[in-house]
């Protein structure tokens, strides 16, 4: 294979591989850099290279209450009102109560700013001297929007509180003046007895258990959403002695521990007993939200109870994600309520000198009120803010309310679906997200010597013991551990089957290990078959089975491992007397630490380098002799750092570092992480559709590497850059921001480290330089980095970048960049639900990303665009008609409808088709989505919605509206009835306009709607079938003897009472008999003032004062010439 590589030397120094600080931060320490950053030069995310000293001042007393009530545990609530810091067990995670739902609700609603906005114009509406439409206008469809959201609100709440309910009135048994006694409730410092499949109502520290050495089994799904089960150890001394209720009921020991916090995975504490000191730690800990399994009974102390408890702790606010499509909306609505100040200033002003000129030498138009006609300008401008505030769509915020609410059902949110269509960046794990994350035994080398590579499976049935799937492909290794004389070989499965964490259980006869880590659970499986087999484990022995002879060590020590040290420790007592160290970790950590003695280093590291060559997980085993005297002094020192209460973990690595050195070297193992089925292809699909994969993985970089081609992340025809280069070429390859890093054509892919990425962030710019670089490459993949790394890497391409990203992941260890990302979606895998709870979408399969986004993101995408293209254009169209009647009624803020019209126009007219279009829409079907990919770059590049769409929108419905308007007005401007009067009235010319703009917008979504279903097509005909039903009602004789006050016409309505396909006729008949008479213009001869406003009937003619010729006008459609006639009034002013 001919991959073509950049040059690399000095790739391998020790520092590149150090995994630089913990991976232990939460997600409040994390923090949202790509908001709260300035747009300057950044605040680079810097590795925390001090620990943080522990709040050490929390302190419990063994039954004892009155104890926690001490003046000193005292807190100040309120001015000089006091209460005692240890509070009760019960927890409240509801919002709301009785009293408080209402106002508190609607304090958070109103916060909202189109919600404040709404208000304050449903404010302005019930004021006389400047309304211009009924309140109830406005107040209908804010009412829809709050009452909606207040409903799904209640409805959540009251589910919390039932959850709360349930929670707080589990009973336990709790040991009060040596009796057992249930309780609802208990308190800090009680013992609580848990049998099995109890739930723990506290954060308790285990005492005793039914089982040997006080070992206790939990189910921790409600607490990290895993369900495989995990043990907790008490201390020996309380096993020893806090057995009996009468021991129980006398225990008054002292704890001292941290402050309560969200760490889940720490606990540090030390216990004061009959004048000794124990330390104290997670595995100590039986935490609320577990259940109890596989014990019979167990005891616990309350050391945390109620809000205090660590899942309490951690039930805080989830951050916000919001979509670039909402972001880029508020900024039009934004645009939007400033063109509608602009308009309703100049038609303001343009009421001022219509005034001037007309309105004031009109007598007909006196309206008693002696106001000038600068105020009177004002007051139009008011009364325009209301007519015309339909253009800032509160209908839109009451379909997306709606459409929430809908898709909430299929997936874990309800605001990111669209932003799926716009990813370009995807932010992959590799172990258990692009692998299966089951591990295999398959590889080994033993002093220098490699096995693994035979043609044929070793058979097991000479081991009753093995595991019948475990395959091993060597004979070799096989025979030399069964002849017992090879002593490496021999060496190297006791320490595989000796140092770990793994626990067994007998189930019908057959040993079950359950394993931390799958790699842990391959390993000791790999044991097993060998002959070295893992039997039991006790707190201070571990027993196995040793090519069939049985045997006990006693465990001095377990170093443990985590991220920072990437290794772990066990220090044994032989049945000999000898003690010694067993180790295994990762190569960079265990070759710094050998003895410069030892044997087979570089035959090992050859090994090695196949071994990732292959894409295999290496581990490296050790061994190291002790003497007792060199115990003896460490032992002292690994007890007093056991109790060091402040930074316990740096006291204890200082102590681990003097005892693991010096190892000689026994081996390594590989182990074989397989691809998920269809990994490759979606990757290659994805690329394809121009979407920029980043894997980001704690594994070496040769792994990492070759996983890259196994995948087809990395391809042949690629240049590989590795990062330990970079520097030079910030320096010598870029002289200017604007240039190139890589100058050579071709695709590029780069290849990072954990430590180089650190030190690149301490650097001037280099945080600017890195994302430029990265993002020149078509993949990017960065080995040996923590999770907060991860989370970094994700802000730096959000902030300088403003890219849409996407990050996957099956692990806790990657959960914070799953929140820092746009979207977080996440993998139920083998590792736990913690990403699944953490996300956004959750699946099971990589492969799955593909129709997510490429189908259901793109589709999504479309059909919010085509939504919001619509919505504004249905507005503007609704809205503008307001704007050109304003030029024939003396910009007097008279609405061009009737007053129900306008507030069922939204809600009931137009609504329910494009709200089908958001919910089913599709351009292509999935099959030639997938086929296609190249169809996914318009959502990338944000083509179907952005300011251009919008402002074509406008424009789109200004040429409608001047067609609604302007038609009509032509239609009626020379018209005679059959009856021989002209039907020049308002209530014609408003329901004659509405009807136009109710075909046209329904016509309208119909000739945009791409995927047509019956839903559909009765949406629009529905749509068009409510309007006239209810148009015909209102104007009906029968509603006006019903409301006489509100429907005071009904001359109009002869037909209001028949079918609407009778009624049909008449009004086309009429609205095309157009017969040629004089000019007595429409409205032209009369405008109304601003300020003469009272309340307006239906068929009020739109240009007259409350004058008895206003009674004629309305009511008999009679013209202003034969008004003239009469004497009734003159048009001599105009």
């Amino acid at each position: 294979m001919n991959r073509q590589r950049a040059d690399s030397e000095g790739s391998m120094r020790p520092d590149d591989e150090v995994m630089p600080y913990s991976d232990d931060e939460t997600d409040e320490e994390l923090g949202d850099t790509s908001d709260s950053e300035s747009e300057g030069e950044p605040e680079v995310p810097q590795p925390d290279l001090e620990p943080r000293a522990p709040d050490v001042g929390w302190k419990v007393k063994a039954n004892d209450r009155p104890y926690h009530q001490l003046p000193e545990f005292q807190k100040k609530v309120f001015l000089c009102i006091k209460k005692s810091r240890y509070s009760g067990n019960a927890i409240k995670t509801y919002k709301y109560n009785v009293l408080t739902f209402i106002p508190l609700n609607l304090y958070e609603q109103f916060k909202r700013a189109a919600n404040l906005y709404f208000l304050a114009l449903l404010i302005l509406q019930i004021i006389p001297q400047i309304t211009t439409l009924p309140w109830y206008t406005t107040l209908v469809p804010l009412v829809v929007v709050l009452g909606i959201t207040a409903i799904k609100d209640l409805v959540d709440d009251l589910a919390r509180h039932r959850m709360d309910k349930e929670i707080n009135n589990r009973k336990c048994e709790v040991l009060l003046n040596g009796r057992s006694e249930p309780k609802t409730q208990t308190s800090f410092g009680d013992v609580v007895r848990l049998k099995k499949n109890d739930f723990i109502p506290a954060d308790l520290l285990l005492l005793s258990s039914s089982n040997p050495n006080s070992l206790c089994y939990v189910e921790t799904a409600e607490l990290d959403g895993e369900t495989n089960l995990k043990f907790k150890m008490g201390l020996r001394v309380t096993d020893e002695m806090l057995q009996e209720e009468r021991q129980l009921a006398g225990f008054d020991a002292l704890i001292e521990c941290e402050e309560p916090n969200n760490r889940l995975d720490k606990f540090l504490g030390t216990m004061l007993w009959n004048g000794e000191r124990y330390p104290l730690e997670l595995d100590n800990m039986l935490l609320r939200g577990c259940k109890i399994r596989n014990t019979d009974v167990c005891h616990g102390l309350v050391i945390f109870a109620g809000a205090d408890t660590k899942i309490m702790k951690n039930s805080g606010k989830t951050r916000f994600k919001r979509t670039k499509i909402d972001e880029l909306m508020n900024y039009m609505v934004y645009t939007i309520f400033a063109l509608l100040i602009l308009v309703a200033a100049g038609l303001g002003i343009g009421h001022t000198f219509w005034y001037d000129q007309i309105g004031s030498k009109a007598w007909y138009l006196y309206d008693g009120l002696d106001y000038n006609s600068t105020y009177r300008g004002f007051l139009s401008f008011w009364g325009y803010i209301i007519v015309l505030n339909t253009m800032v769509p509160i209908s839109l915020y009451v379909r997306s309310v709606g459409l929430g609410l809908i898709l909430s059902i299929f997936a874990r949110t309800t605001t990111l679906n669209e932003q799926l269509g716009q990813i370009q960046y995807i932010f992959s794990d590799k172990t258990g997200t692009l692998t299966q994350n089951i591990m295999q035994f398959k590889k080994c080398t033993i002093a220098g010597r490699s096995y693994g590579t035979a043609p044929s499976p070793v058979d097991w049935s000479w081991n009753q013991h093995a595991d019948k799937k475990f395959q091993f492909m060597d004979h070799l290794l096989v025979a030399n551990v069964k002849s017992k004389k090879d002593k490496e070989a021999m060496e190297f499965f006791k320490l595989l089957s000796l140092c770990h964490t793994v626990m067994v259980d007998n189930k019908d006869g057959e040993l079950v290990y359950q394993a931390a880590s799958p790699d842990e659970g391959a390993l000791v499986t790999a044991a097993r078959n060998f002959g070295f087999v893992f039997l039991s484990r006790t707190q201070d022995t571990v027993t196995i089975m040793e090519m069939g002879q049985e045997k006990t060590y006693e465990m001095l020590a377990l170093l443990d491992f985590n991220s920072d040290r990437k290794r772990m420790s066990i220090i044994l007592k032989f049945p000999d007397g000898r003690i010694r160290l067993y180790c295994k970790g990762a190569d960079t950590v265990i070759y710094e630490r050998l003895a410069q003695n030892t044997k087979y280093r570089e035959t090992t590291q050859t090994a090695l380098d196949n071994f990732a060559n292959d894409t295999l997980r290496t581990l490296c085993l050790c061994y190291k002799d002790i003497s007792a005297n060199e115990y003896e002094v460490w032992s002292r020192k690994h007890k007093e750092a056991q109790l060091v209460m402040v930074d316990r973990d740096a006291a204890l690595d200082r102590v681990y570092e003097e005892v693991e050195k010096d190892l000689m070297l026994i081996g390594a193992t590989a182990i074989e992480d397989k691809l998920q089925d269809g990994v490759p292809e979606t990757i290659a699909t994805l690329a394809k559709a121009d979407i920029k994969i980043w894997v980001l993985t704690g594994d070496k970089k040769e792994t990492a590497e070759n996983i890259g081609y196994s995948c087809s992340l990395l391809t042949d025809d690629m240049h590989i850059h590795y990062g330990e280069d970079a520097p030079t070429n910030f320096r010598r390859a870029r002289q200017r921001p604007e240039e190139s890093f890589f100058t050579e054509p071709g695709k590029n892919a780069l290849i990072i480290t954990g430590g180089w990425l650190v030190s690149l962030l301490l650097l001037r710019s280099g945080a600017i330089d890195f994302v430029d670089m990265a993002c020149e490459c078509e993949a990017v993949i960065c080995c040996r980095v923590t999770p907060k790394q991860k989370a970094n890497v994700v802000s730096l391409v959000k902030k300088y970048k403003k890219a849409v990203t996407l990050s996957i992941g099956d692990g806790a260890n990657d959960v914070n960049m799953i929140k820092t990302a746009d979207i977080g979606v996440g993998i139920s895998g083998q590792e736990g639900m913690q990403a699944v709870m953490s996300s956004d979408y959750a699946f099971a399969q990589f492969r799955y990303l593909q129709r997510l986004l490429l189908v259901h993101g793109r589709w999504s995408y479309i059909r919010m665009c085509k939504f919001l293209r619509f919505f504004f254009f249905k507005n503007f169209s609704f809205t503008l008609v307001h704007f050109w009647y304003s030029f024939f009624n003396g910009y007097s803020s008279q609405t061009a409808y009737e007053d129900w019209f306008i507030t069922l126009y939204n809600l009931a007219y137009s609504s329910l088709p494009v709200l089908l279009v958001g919910l089913l829409d599709q351009d292509v079907n999935d099959r030639l989505s997938l086929k296609f990919p190249k169809l996914y770059i318009p959502g990338q590049q944000g083509t179907l919605f952005n300011y251009k769409n919008f402002f074509i929108s406008l424009f789109h419905g200004i040429f409608v509206s001047l067609i609604i308007f302007f038609i009509p007005y032509g239609a009626f401007l020379q018209t005679m009835g059959q009856d021989g009067e002209a039907p020049s009235d308002y209530q014609s010319f408003a329901v004659v306009t509405a009807s136009s703009l109710i075909f046209t917008v329904n016509l309208q979504i119909s000739l945009d709607t791409s995927y047509w279903t019956f839903v559909n097509c009765f949406a629009v005909l529905g749509s068009i079938a409510i309007y006239f039903g209810i148009m015909f009602d209102i104007h009906s004789a029968g509603i006006h003897v019903i409301f006489p006050s509100v429907f005071t016409f009904t001359e109009e309505a002869k037909a209001g009472a028949l079918p609407a396909g009778q009624a049909l006729p008449p009004l086309c008949l009429r609205l095309f008999s157009l017969t040629r008479l004089r000019r007595p213009h429409l409205v032209r001869a009369e405008h109304p003032t601003a300020s003469s406003r009272p309340q307006r009937r239906t068929g009020e003619h739109p240009g007259v004062c409350p004058q008895r010729g206003r009674e004629h006008l309305s009511g008999g459609g009679a013209t202003l010439r034969e008004l003239q006639r009469s004497g009734e009034v003159s048009l001599d002013c105009c």
